[in-house]
């Protein structure tokens, strides 16, 4: 059985403790607000630019002289993996959930016959997934010291990314993040951005019954605008990633406060019970001393 001194010195350091997982939940719901909000924004541009490019892609299927980026390879023998994940842990499952799926990906393809490669975005998802895959990583970017996602750091991940496509390096490169749902629903996602690929939805021409005419031609708008939607869907998923990681951490810290506060009051009563179990030996043996007397 623990000591008095023993109890009180645990529960001084629960209560340490405590203060800092409330520290920590105040400050990630102050930085999800700002995230959340950021990623929110996104989203309009987002569907109406991936809509844009998706009527022009229906309109210029099959044209061989649609950019490499929409037709692709030809081939789909090499996958690229690129998982987004923090740079930071104590944030519950949020880094782990989006390394389940990148992983769970690259062990179908692998069983499939296909050749995995693996490009991290944040020092967590790296940190697990060289356990199994260290030996199809081929870079990794480094986002600790940036403050606050940018589009420019979407531009150079998708910038590198399209260099090694253009360079022969992989056939298909698929994204891996957090779609922010709310403070306690974070959603794994897996999205293919090269070759680009959009969901079946009604364009526009086809809702309103109106004819385009593009000048210059479609192939050659989807040649200018298919690189900066690569990068708009990687700066996307970083914003989404923000947010679901700030609202992952806010959710763990107060599970971890309140855990924290349930654990002093188990200590408190148990030392209290300590300390009246000493009292009351010292009352017995002082009434005995006196009887004996």
């Amino acid at each position: 059985m623990p000591s008095l001194k023993d109890l009180k010195n645990r529960i001084e350091s629960v209560k340490s403790t405590r203060k800092i997982t409330k520290a920590m939940q105040m400050v990630a719901a102050a930085k999800l607000r700002r995230a959340q909000d950021a990623a929110e924004a996104s989203r309009p541009y987002t569907e109406r630019f991936n809509a844009v490019l998706a009527g022009l892609a229906k309109a210029a299927a099959g044209s061989e002289a649609a950019p490499k980026l929409l037709r692709g390879t030809g081939d789909d023998k090499v996958h690229l993996l690129v998982v987004m994940t923090a740079e930071r842990g104590l944030c519950g499952g949020f880094n782990s959930s989006i390394v389940k799926l990148a992983r769970s990906h690259a062990d179908r393809l692998i069983a499939q016959g296909k050749t995995v490669k693996i490009l991290t975005v944040g020092k967590k998802g790296r940190e697990q997934l060289k356990r199994d895959h260290a030996d199809r990583f081929i870079a990794h970017v480094d986002l600790s010291d940036v403050r606050n996602i940018g589009y420019d750091n979407a531009q150079k991940i998708a910038a590198d990314l399209i260099a090694r496509f253009d360079a022969g390096e992989f056939d298909v490169a698929t994204i891996f993040f957090n779609e922010f749902q709310s403070v306690i629903s974070q959603i794994p996602t897996a999205q293919q951005v090269i070759p680009a690929k959009f969901d079946e939805v009604e364009t526009e021409a086809e809702h309103t019954g109106l004819v385009y005419d593009y000048e210059p031609s479609e192939e050659q708008i989807l040649a200018t605008l298919l690189p900066s939607g690569v990068a708009t869907a990687i700066f996307a998923a970083l914003l989404e990633n923000a947010a679901s990681e700030q609202g992952a951490r806010m959710s763990a810290m107060d599970n971890a406060t309140r855990n924290a506060g349930d654990m002093i009051d188990r200590l408190t009563i148990e030392f209290n019970r300590s300390r009246q179990a000493v009292i009351t030996n010292e009352l017995i043996e002082i009434i005995s001393g006196a009887e004996a007397l």
